[in-house]
């Protein structure tokens, strides 16, 4: 079984009986405020594993199928069956973590602020599925048609925008940082993936 079939399982099965169980959800959920005083950072972890209904669960754990079944099986070309899912699996579970990180900075005095949701981690997955394929055609809003390079572009220019103008209660900072974390662990994994990107983006086969 695939590493990120056993992430979305896992998910799944923290995240429903959450639904109903306000204890459980309490106590994972991002909670700066609680983090810097009880110590609590595992927090920046446990909240990836909650959402806040069917569809918040549902949309996230199908992009992370979509997207990283591929990056995973990327992980395996480049660094070998095992290794590569070890990392793959390391690099979701950090990119959750930091893109957490920034906002409990932000909000540690701001008692009201709470964020769950694997979409950090999910972002990172998709910036790093971009650094394999950057010409690959996706689908903005699954209708509109764009290569891989140009929908990472707007979308890191419309998280980075709506972190700051945003009133939508939606964790723009996690999708930002998220984004921008799993290109870097990516890359710190294995360097010369950005000279391949960069290959890829000057000889590969823009859609037009």
């Amino acid at each position: 079984m695939s590493v990120t079939i056993i992430i979305v399982a896992i998910t799944c099965l923290i995240s429903i009986p959450a639904f109903k169980n306000r204890s459980l959800f309490d106590q994972f959920k991002h909670h700066p405020f609680t983090e810097k005083r009880e110590k609590e950072y595992y927090r920046w972890l446990t909240s990836g594993f909650l959402h806040g209904s069917e569809m918040h669960l549902g949309i996230n754990m199908f992009v992370l199928y979509q997207f990283g079944s591929a990056v995973e099986t990327e992980f395996q070309g480049v660094f070998g069956t095992s290794t590569g899912a070890i990392l793959y699996l390391v690099m979701y579970l950090l990119t959750i973590v930091l893109a957490n990180t920034p906002t409990y900075f932000k909000h540690q005095d701001n008692l009201r602020y709470a964020a769950i949701g694997a979409s950090g981690g999910v972002s990172g997955v998709l910036m790093s599925y971009v650094l394999f394929n950057p010409w690959n055609m996706l689908g903005l809003f699954f209708v509109i048609p764009m290569p891989a390079i140009v929908f990472a572009i707007l979308y890191l220019g419309y998280e980075s925008w709506a972190a700051k103008n945003a009133k939508d209660n939606i964790g723009h900072d996690a999708h930002f940082w998220g984004a921008v974390a799993g290109v870097i662990i990516t890359l710190i994994f294995k360097p010369s993936i950005y000279m391949e990107f960069v290959r890829s983006l000057l000889h590969g086969s823009p859609w037009w």
